[in-house]
C-alpha cells in the first residue's frame, strides 16, 4: 500500500484531522496496539476534534469579542452581588437554546462585559454563532446599512445569530429612526434567539433612553420579559487589580 498516496488522497478530501492521525499511527505502528474498532474509532475522533477546532477558532473570529474572556477568570471571591450556582446554570448554554435573554446591569468596571463575553465564548464552544456589538457601534451599523441598501441583508444575519450581546446600552439617547431599526431587530430575534445587554443603568431606567416612548413599550415588553437577570454592585475591579 502507497501510504504517501493515502495521504494524498485524505488531504484531497479534506480529512486533514484523520491524516493527520493516520500519518502518527504509521510512524508508530510499532508502539500502538489498536484493534480494528479502536483504530477506526481514534482516526474518527481525531477528524472530528480537527473540524470542530476549526469551526471553533472561525465562530470566535466572527464574533469580534472584546476582549478574550473565561469562566475559569471570573473572581467570585469579590462581593459584586452574582449568584455563582445561576453563572454556572447560564454557562451550560440551555437558556440559549431555550431562545432567552439576559440582562446584566451595574455600575462601571463590575465586570458586565466580562461576563457577557465569557458566556459569548461558551456559546461559540457550544458551536452556536455569536456576534459582539456594544450598543451605539450596533445602532451605528444598522444606520449605516439603512443608507447603503444592506439593511434587510445585515438584518437577516442578526436573525439567524443564535447569540447577540449588545454591551453598554444606554450610554445615548436613540433617535426616531434608530428606535424603528431596533425595534425591527428585537421583532426578528424574539423567541428564536438569546441576547445580552449589559448596561450601567438600571432596567427601570431604561425607557428613557427611547425618544419614541411607544416603540420603547414594544421593544422593553420583548427584551425584558422572562429574561434572566444579572444586578453587580460594588466597586470597579479594575480599582482592585491595581491595588494588588
Amino acid at each position: 500500500m502507497n501510504i504517501n498516496a493515502t495521504f494524498e488522497k485524505l488531504h484531497t478530501m479534506r480529512l486533514n484531522g484523520f491524516a493527520q492521525a493516520y500519518r502518527e499511527l504509521t510512524e508508530n505502528a510499532l508502539e500502538k496496539n489498536f484493534s480494528l474498532d479502536e483504530l477506526i474509532a481514534h482516526l474518527i475522533e481525531a477528524e472530528y476534534e480537527n473540524r470542530y477546532n476549526k469551526k471553533l477558532k472561525r465562530l470566535i473570529t466572527q464574533a469580534r469579542f472584546k476582549q478574550q474572556a473565561s469562566f475559569e477568570q471570573i473572581n467570585f471571591h469579590q462581593p459584586r452581588g452574582m449568584d455563582k450556582n445561576m453563572l454556572l446554570r447560564l454557562q451550560q448554554g440551555d437558556w440559549i437554546k431555550k431562545s432567552k435573554d439576559l440582562i446584566i446591569t451595574g455600575p462601571t468596571g463590575v465586570g458586565k462585559s466580562f461576563i457577557a463575553c465569557a458566556l459569548g465564548f461558551q456559546a461559540c464552544s457550544q458551536e452556536l454563532k455569536t456576534i459582539y456589538y456594544t450598543a451605539n457601534k450596533l445602532l451605528d451599523r444598522m444606520t449605516l446599512a439603512k443608507a447603503d441598501g444592506s439593511y434587510f441583508e445585515f438584518m437577516d444575519k442578526l436573525a439567524k445569530t443564535k447569540l447577540l450581546i449588545i454591551d453598554d446600552f444606554g450610554l445615548k439617547q436613540i433617535d426616531h429612526k434608530q428606535c424603528n431599526m431596533l425595534l425591527d431587530l428585537v421583532d426578528e430575534r424574539h423567541g428564536s434567539s438569546s441576547t445580552i445587554i449589559t448596561s450601567q443603568l438600571p432596567v427601570k431606567a431604561w425607557f428613557d433612553c427611547f425618544k419614541e416612548p411607544t416603540i420603547a413599550d414594544a421593544i422593553l415588553d420583548r427584551l425584558t420579559n422572562g429574561s434572566y437577570r444579572i444586578e453587580l454592585q460594588g466597586e470597579s475591579m479594575r480599582k482592585f487589580r491595581k491595588e494588588q
